[in-house]
């Protein structure tokens, strides 16, 4: 059954609480004969499944495609699907396609992509450690203040900032970087940082990734200071490595060629296809499934 109204809205509040990627796609203009109206929406999840209603199957082939890359940009994308042979246009911010399954008429969709905010989390309940919080946010952030003794890092986290003085610093710095988080630091001097780094349990190779002291050397002098000198670096760290710092992440999607009806679906498992003599071949709905299915011959690539 259809997911709609506020349940919908619902899950797109669940999706956010879970820190998971999506898409919010919206018909905001419709013309006959379509089956979807203005003002109808799904929800794409970052696997291409699809809750709501937008459009036929073909139209929902042509959302989870573009939904998909839209959602690997970050960037809003409008999708026009009109009758006509497999084809399609892109200009910026748009992209037209063809589709051979609509009897006539358009439709358009704007795809949305919600991408939640690259988590940092901070050990201690230090000045510093407030700074943090306060100026992270404002640079959209979600920031995390955190006891080093139940610290659980995931490798999608954007960084962890150890500011604790001396509470839980090893700990929670160990298991940051055995979790891959890209940014790792600990507020402390050049001394101390220095002796905590070395008395690390972890390989040469995760214990030099330690940022210690934390932060650019701007002089910093003041709580509020020293933070903007540590999120400053973390910033240049993140532009350098281009690390997206959160599970939503998604790669561009792989494409395939429907054989029945030749318009290009994403190859993803929310795509309908078949496993045959080894090979997968994704189709744009079940009905070119089912043809394919009925004489596969009819449809093999030439040798």
């Amino acid at each position: 059954m259809p997911v709609v109204g506020g349940a919908l809205e619902q899950r797109a509040q669940e999706l956010a609480g879970r820190r998971e990627a999506f898409v919010r796609a919206t018909v905001v203009r419709a013309q006959r004969p379509t089956s979807a109206h203005a003002g109808d929406t799904a929800l794409l999840h970052a696997d291409g499944h699809l809750d709501g209603f937008v459009g036929g199957a073909c139209v929902e082939a042509s959302v989870r495609e573009y939904g998909l890359q839209a959602l690997s940009a970050r960037e809003p994308l409008l999708l026009r699907v009109v009758a006509g042979e497999p084809s399609h246009s892109r200009e910026d911010g748009a992209v037209e396609v063809s589709n051979p399954c609509l009897s006539g008429g358009a439709v358009e969709i704007f795809l949305e992509p919600s991408v939640p905010a690259p988590r940092v989390v901070v050990v201690g309940a230090t000045p510093v450690a407030r700074a943090l919080a306060v100026l992270g946010t404002g640079l959209g952030f979600e920031m995390e203040l955190a006891d080093g003794a139940a610290t659980e890092p995931h490798p999608d986290d954007a960084a962890l900032i150890v500011a604790s003085h001396g509470h839980d610093e090893e700990a929670s710095l160990e298991a940051a970087l055995r979790a891959g988080v890209p940014y790792v630091a600990l507020v402390a001097s050049a001394k101390r940082g220095s002796a905590v780094v070395a008395s690390l349990t972890v390989e040469d190779g995760l214990r030099s990734r330690v940022f210690s002291p934390a932060g650019l050397d701007l002089g910093a002098r003041t709580p509020a200071e020293v933070a903007l000198s540590i999120l400053a670096q973390l910033v240049a760290e993140r532009a350098g490595q281009r690390s997206p710092g959160t599970a939503a992440a998604v790669a561009v999607p792989a494409t395939a060629i429907d054989p029945v009806c030749g318009m290009s679906v994403a190859a993803v498992d929310a795509t309908p296809h078949v496993e045959l003599d080894g090979l997968t071949t994704y189709f744009c709905s079940t009905g070119c499934r089912a043809a394919f299915l009925a004489d596969p011959e009819r449809y093999a690539s030439p040798a």
